[in-house]
């Protein structure tokens, strides 16, 4: 009976090799022209990206400067145009830009007398979660201390209870007005606390801190080991 041929380890790969070419070539001969049209597309919306990108980097500065003109306006005296200009700029950009027009915005309300339309326009900037924290943790303070005279005293309580802690940024403003409804709601003792609280709190504002000592101390808690000597 006849033996089979030796088959050697060279013969085996050039056989792979052969397989694999008429692989790939019939993967390409199949999908070619798939790939050419992925490829071509995939270097089209790169290249848009990167012009899109740009794009608005150069449309943000525009709007930063218009901005900035803006302030320029108002302090120079010419404030009839920006209303109009940052209702204009609250409304595209990037999301500094727009949040820090609608605090001008707001301002320049306040400056006309207009307190109702202020508080709206930082109610708004408060409740958008568009907005990072920060911007919407001074709007919400903000509009509070505009609207606390109508406010029932529960409701500024609840309103500002995130931002009235020890260590919150705003812990100083938020607790002096929650310590002012408690007392509104004849909560002295709590409400003087509170006040404590405020006067010890090193990262809160020097006056606030010395104010919060002296209406502690009329609500019968003694705060003023609270600050030290040269402070009182």
């Amino acid at each position: 009976m006849a033996q089979p041929p030796e088959i050697s380890d060279t013969f085996v790969r050039e056989v792979d090799e052969n397989l694999r070419r008429d692989q790939v070539e019939d993967f390409f001969k199949r999908y070619g022209g798939w790939l050419a049209a992925a490829v071509v597309l995939f270097l089209v919306a790169s290249g848009g990206f990167i012009w899109w990108k740009q794009h608005q980097v150069k449309e943000n500065e525009a709007r930063v400067e218009k901005l900035a003109q803006a302030y320029t306006d108002i302090a120079s005296g010419k404030v009839a145009q920006a209303p109009q200009q940052f209702e204009e700029l609250s409304k595209k950009g990037s999301k500094a830009v727009r949040a820090t027009a609608m605090f001008a915005r707001a301002a320049v309300a306040l400056q006309q007398g207009d307190p109702k339309q202020a508080a709206s326009i930082y109610q708004t900037i408060s409740g958008d979660s568009g907005f990072p924290q920060p911007y919407r943790d001074a709007a919400l303070i903000r509009q509070t201390s505009l609207q606390f005279d109508q406010l029932q005293p529960q409701e500024v309580i609840a309103r500002l209870q995130p931002l009235a802690k020890p260590g919150e940024p705003w812990f100083g403003t938020a607790g002096e007005m929650t310590a002012l409804a408690l007392i509104k709601q004849n909560k002295k003792q709590e409400a003087g606390q509170l006040f404590f609280a405020i006067a010890k709190d090193s990262s809160v504002p020097q006056a606030i801190r010395a104010r919060a000592v002296q209406v502690a101390g009329s609500l019968g808690v003694d705060a003023s080991s609270a600050l030290p000597p040269q402070a009182l």
